[in-house]
């Protein structure tokens, strides 16, 4: 089809149906952010509440939330979100109640951050082997301890229940985090992963994690209920999780049974998913990973989405067309613009505001985490009832940060 005949609306439009039978509204997927708008006991607010109801009225077909950890002892930073029991289910119940209407599908992104858990929150992270951070940020965590097998076996089964209890409060859905670092690509990487037992070693050994606690959240929440997982298609780091490794996994998890994969890339130690170290964006092409995840999507035929780089309504309707993906994944965009999707489906040419955030200095911009605490302020203003505010001066932003949270802050954030 000549490119001036794609018909973008016409194209995102189309509902999408999973292999357990959901069906997903239109080809939107407002991807994971931390939003850090849990209590200090990492008990959901009224803010999340608000905030995933202005997505769901901006017209979103799939919303997948912030890191919600299935562990209070292990945090990838302040005022996550914890669902390890049932305290607060009437709270998550309000959350995914306002993140249905308009008929979006909610799923919480469950996650254990392994080693990726700042010394201000864990004195002793664990991991799959006892291999430290690297990389600038290194200083900001304690070196990890290895898991025990039984320790293993527990956190599968944590998996498990917090997908459970997200069921039961009414949720559409559960996606496991698999990329960017955190302990299930811990275990998928043999940088990270180092062991000699049954859980380490082979690509067939690193990822029996990560189908156990697939297989333990099936169970769990039975055939019809969707699970997704959030995968690296490749962390781009010399000797690490490869491309040819994330195809395999997906292959395996596809005969497994996952309804959806969202291809993404990247570590904390090299920060891809942001555009930095990794791919970065073709000229022809605006997302960063299609490339890398041509050869997962050539392998499996389960839904793919790609986040990270998509920015103009015909870049994403031209990606769909082709078969490049099934759903387009959107993170910083939907933060600036909660009704991205509306306006694209309602005929508008649209382009993204959104551009890298820069104070001009980079110690400041790399301690800060600038491309985080931006956009967590921009979920504030959402989460209050107000509108985002695109035009934010980054020196402001970072000026709040301090007052707000005092420079503690920058030895905690985390994405």
């Amino acid at each position: 089809m000549p490119e001036n005949a794609l018909s973008v609306p016409g194209t995102l439009n189309r509902p999408l149906e999973l292999p357990c039978g959901a069906i997903i509204k239109n080809r939107f997927c407002k991807s994971a952010m931390s939003e850090a708008l849990g209590t200090r006991d990492h008990a959901p607010t009224v803010m999340l509440t608000r905030l995933y109801g202005r997505w769901a009225k901006g017209g979103v077909g799939l919303c997948v939330t912030g890191n919600v950890m299935i562990d209070r002892k292990a945090l990838g930073e302040p005022k996550n979100v914890v669902i390890e029991d049932e305290r607060n289910l009437e709270q998550l119940s309000e959350w995914a109640k306002a993140g249905q209407e308009n008929g979006t599908h909610l799923w919480p992104q469950l996650n254990h951050p392994g080693k990726q858990s700042p010394k201000t929150l864990s004195y002793e992270p664990v991991a799959p082997s006892a291999v430290g951070f690297q990389g600038p940020l290194g200083r900001f965590f304690n070196p990890p301890r290895a898991l025990s097998e039984k320790e293993i076996e527990e956190i599968i089964g944590r998996f498990a229940r917090s997908a459970g209890i997200v069921k039961k409060a009414g949720f559409t859905g559960v996606q496991i985090h698999g990329a960017h670092g955190y302990l299930v690509s811990q275990f998928l990487s043999p940088l990270h992963n180092r062991r000699s037992d049954k859980w380490g070693g082979s690509i067939e050994n690193r990822m029996r994690f990560v189908r156990e606690i697939y297989k333990a959240i099936r169970s769990e929440v039975g055939d019809h209920f969707p699970v997704g997982i959030k995968l690296n298609s490749a962390d781009f780091m010399k000797g690490g999780f490869s491309v040819e490794e994330s195809a395999l996994v997906a292959c395996a998890l596809t005969e497994d049974g996952i309804d959806l994969i969202e291809l993404s890339g990247g570590t904390y130690e090299k920060p891809a998913m942001t555009g930095k170290g990794g791919p970065g964006r073709k000229s022809e092409r605006e997302a960063y990973f299609l490339e890398q995840a041509a050869l997962v999507r050539d392998s499996v035929s389960i839904p793919i989405v790609i986040t990270g780089g998509f920015r103009t309504g015909r870049g994403m309707a031209r990606a769909v067309d082709e078969g490049l993906v099934d759903m387009v994944g959107l993170a910083r965009p939907m933060a600036v613009d909660p009704d991205l999707p509306e306006k694209i489906l309602s005929g508008n040419e649209y382009t993204s505001s959104v551009k890298p955030l820069s104070t001009g200095i980079r110690t400041i911009d790399r301690m800060a985490l600038l491309e985080i605490t931006w956009y967590e302020q921009q979920f504030g203003f959402l989460g209050n009832g107000k509108e985002p505010r695109p035009k934010q001066s980054v020196w402001l932003s970072f000026m709040k940060t301090l007052v707000e949270n005092g420079t503690q802050v920058f030895r905690k954030r985390r994405a």
